[in-house]
């Protein structure tokens, strides 16, 4: 379990600059943060490292990531 400061810091780092990640982004937390792994965070960073157009077209299956860790984690973001 994630404990409660640096989840603070990983719902400032999902505040992004288009509203459509934020949103995504936000219910995926809101929905999944008791139950985040390490995986899940180290996923979810290098998600936080693209361009807000790049995780936009990942986010809303326009892109698709090649590694399947990370595909896997997108999944769930856009089930949630």
């Amino acid at each position: 379990m994630i404990d409660e400061t640096r989840m603070k810091r990983i719902r400032w780092r999902c505040r992004r600059g288009m509203l459509e990640n934020d949103l995504i982004l936000a219910r995926f937390l809101d929905a999944r943060a008791d139950a985040l792994t390490e995986d899940d965070i180290a996923n979810l960073d290098r998600l936080l490292h693209m361009t807000d157009e790049a995780l936009w077209r990942v986010l809303s299956g326009q892109a698709d990531v090649d590694e399947a860790p990370l595909a896997q984690f997108v999944a769930r973001l856009r089930a949630a």
